[in-house]
């Protein structure tokens, strides 16, 4: 009979009966052990039911609406008091759901959800209560307390939190001129002491934009000194985008999500699209008030987008893990090259409608209401027509043997209805258009909906949204330089787009992660992905933006220096990623603590190798 496990009666230490301890001993006898991998916790099943063989199936809770999948099979007791036994290995990154059925009739004993700990052993026993009579009773015993694998982050963050207060604490005692004077007799060294205060960034000794700067003489409509808060905002993307690369101590929040939802690695793509049209309006504005030509400008655009494609394809292409670069096997759509696309596409649009800056901005100090705007209205409506060839091609394209409009991950999602229709229509367009072999053959959606048809997440219809991304990043840049020195208007404006962009992604999802219109996925670029990232970004501009460039309080150390050299970090970061020192032989394979340690490790070299190069004033631009 079915039998409801919703109390989940758990007992915390081993109290296992005297049977079941001498059946688990002739069980280990004949079948050592289950060897546990990393996020794998063992589960002993006592099958105590007289004849009766059980069929046990798993799916994790955050597979959504999942066909059940065969665990293990349990023959029947064979003797009262001698239970059979199986032993398997369970997740323990989400909940998992066991459901226990009758093998021949093919009825639900029992079902329980629980959230296994990594490296515990536990046993589930199956039996009669009542001596025997109707009910039948599941009771899950820790008989070995897990680990606790969080741990080893818990550790990381208090750590550099404390690095980042003690840093703090030593800039401000620098800004005292009683402590400088003291530090300046011990060491009788003006120039050491001019160093510690140029690298923490003192207020009193650097200025709002870098230690280099020198004081600005205002000029009408000029653009800006560089923006330390969007060269931090990129090194956080992109510190964070090597840090997950390298794996993220092999945490599943540090992963891409399987499919729906949001994890930290899902982040930080998005912002560095964003960050990248913010750059894409500064930069052109820049050289353009310089006096370059549109012709000239153009070519260099379209010239650093095929050599952004160029390396994405040739030189950061996942398929040489099979060995050489196969160019039948090659895989066509990527990071860099989606970067390429759509930083071409922006710029051009951008270029082809560019008006000049106002110079009532500066002069006066005050632009018309929602003059950023209104300026843009042609790449405004370019952009929304971009979306409505996004939506008609979504929900509209017939996918054959598809549903018309589908955004799941098929395999075994959707109870196994669609297993080949994995992306809908964005999964259709890449195979019909780039072939299966030259798409990603590893998707994340892999992982839980066991999908095995090729998907790429940087595919072609999901680049329209990188480009919408990226125009959302220009809108950003238009307020900073429109909007120069009037620090008021700019965070208003930030809270503005904040709340509206946040507004849209509520109303799209519903505020859930699957039932919404448009759920927020990251393997689709979806538009509530979108709207979601980039109201997450100008809220993070909103935050840096007073503090890094207005107050100073922050120089953006140590983020502003990949910042400021962000290809050659990300181009460097996979070429070498397996050599020594950011990787090495660990001890421990299957210790998320050894691979945390290691991913930080080779990160942290990497900000040392960006902040060598910044100053050797060395910059690779292409």
């Amino acid at each position: 009979m079915r039998l409801s496990y919703e109390n989940r009666r758990y007992v915390e230490t081993a109290k296992i009966s005297a049977c079941h301890i001498v059946a688990l001993d002739e069980y280990l006898d004949k079948k050592r052990h289950v060897e546990l991998k990393m996020d794998q916790a063992l589960l002993l099943i006592h099958n105590e039911l007289l004849g009766t063989h059980l069929t046990v199936y798993w799916n994790s809770e955050r597979c959504y609406h999942c066909l059940p999948q065969a665990l293990v099979n349990v023959s029947g007791s064979g003797k009262r008091g001698k239970p059979s036994i199986a032993a398997v290995a369970v997740s323990t990154q989400h909940g998992s759901i066991l459901q226990l059925n009758d093998t021949v009739e093919e009825k639900e004993v029992c079902r329980l959800e629980y959230k296994f700990g990594e490296f515990g052993n536990y046993s589930l026993s199956v039996k009669h209560v009542n001596n025997g009579v109707s009910e039948i009773a599941c009771d899950l015993v820790i008989n070995k307390n897990p680990v606790d694998s969080n741990l080893p982050v818990c550790i990381a963050f208090l750590v550099g939190l404390a690095v980042i207060i003690a840093v703090c604490f030593l800039r401000f005692l620098l800004s005292l001129d009683d402590f400088n004077n003291w530090i300046s007799k011990a060491i009788n060294s003006r120039e050491t002491d001019r160093l510690i205060n140029s690298e923490l960034g003192s207020p009193s000794r650097a200025g709002l934009f870098g230690d280099d700067a020198q004081p600005e003489v205002w000029r009408p409509c000029a653009v800006p000194p560089r923006l330390r808060s969007v060269d931090t905002f990129r090194g956080i993307a992109l510190i964070l985008m090597v840090f997950v690369n390298y794996g993220g101590g092999k945490y599943w929040y540090f992963k891409h999500a399987s499919w729906n939802g949001l994890t930290v690695a899902d982040l930080v793509f998005p912002w560095f699209v964003f960050i990248m049209g913010s750059s894409i309006f500064l930069s052109m504005t820049s050289i353009l008030q310089r006096g370059c030509s549109k012709i000239r400008l153009l070519g260099k655009v379209a010239w650093r987008s095929f050599l952004l494609i160029c390396i994405g394809i040739i030189i950061v292409n996942p398929n040489y893990c099979l060995g050489p670069l196969s160019w039948d096997k090659v895989r066509i759509p990527g990071v860099l090259q989606r970067l390429g696309v759509t930083y071409f596409v922006v710029a051009v649009v951008e270029l082809l409608f560019a008006k000049p800056v106002p110079e009532s901005c500066a002069s006066e100090r005050r632009c018309s209401f929602l003059q950023d705007i209104t300026s843009s209205w042609p790449q405004w409506l370019f952009i929304l027509m971009l979306e409505s060839i996004w939506l008609a091609l979504t929900f509209f394209l017939p996918v054959p043997g598809c549903p018309t409009g589908y955004l799941g991950p098929g395999g075994i999602g959707d109870l196994g209805k669609y297993p080949n229709c994995t992306g809908g229509a964005a999964g259709y367009i890449d195979r019909l258009l780039l072939g299966d072999d030259h798409i990603y053959q590893h998707p994340s959606s892999a992982v839980l909906y066991h999908t095995t048809v090729a998907y790429d997440p940087e595919g072609i219809l999901g680049t329209i949204n990188s480009i919408v991304m990226a125009f959302l990043g220009v809108q950003a840049g238009k307020i900073l330089l429109y909007y120069k020195d009037q620090t008021k208007d700019i965070l208003i404006r930030f809270t503005a787009w904040w709340c509206f962009l946040g507004l849209i992604s509520l109303a799209l999802t519903k505020v859930s992660e699957n039932e919404g219109f448009i759920p927020i996925n990251k393997n689709l670029w979806s538009i509530s992905y979108v709207t979601t990232l980039s109201s997450f970004a100008f809220f993070i501009l909103l935050i840096l933006y007073p503090i890094v460039d207005v107050k100073g309080l922050w120089t953006g150390t140590p983020f502003f220096y990949p910042g400021m050299n962000s290809i050659l970090v990300y181009v460097g970061h996979e070429v070498f990623e397996s050599y020594f020192p950011f990787q090495w032989r660990l001890q421990d394979n299957q210790s998320h603590k050894e691979h945390l340690i290691q991913n930080i490790v080779a990160t942290a070299l990497w900000v040392l190798i960006a902040y060598i190069l910044y100053k050797k004033k060395v910059f690779w631009k292409i």
